[in-house]
């Protein structure tokens, strides 16, 4: 059986995407790899050991491009109206709380925000197969 252990994505501006990440999703850094061209760092939280990779390529001269494969990584969270509102008041600009309906029941609570390179992550309430 395999199990999912980490995302990697490209980010521009290394010490921006952490403090993005700390402050909107709470994860700290788990490890740290300095190389002569590139910085791999590894991000997580007490509530998982799923990592999100952020790659730091030092000569990179623009921002990366998404291209029209990338969605959006998704979190969990207990309280989505809370978590809405820190985010607000970090001004990190959070879509409105949608909700998503299937036959008539609720399916899902959730907004988006993005990091400073643009990926989109969707926040969700807990909530049946969201845990």
């Amino acid at each position: 059986m395999t199990k999912a252990i980490h995302s990697m994505i490209r980010v521009f501006e290394l010490d921006r995407s952490l403090d993005f990440y700390r402050n909107a999703l709470e994860l700290d850094v788990a490890d740290r790899y300095d190389f002569d061209d590139f910085t791999l760092v590894y991000l997580r939280n007490d509530a998982n050991d799923f990592e999100l990779e952020l790659t730091y390529n030092h000569n990179q001269a623009e921002p990366y491009s998404h291209g029209t494969g990338y969605g959006h990584l998704a979190v969990c969270v207990e309280d989505l109206d809370s978590s809405h509102e820190r985010l607000l008041q970090q001004q990190l600009q959070p879509t409105d709380i949608k909700e998503f309906f299937r036959e008539g029941a609720l399916m899902a609570r959730f907004f988006f925000i993005q990091d400073p390179d643009g990926y989109k992550i969707e926040f969700l309430q807990r909530h049946g197969r969201f845990q």
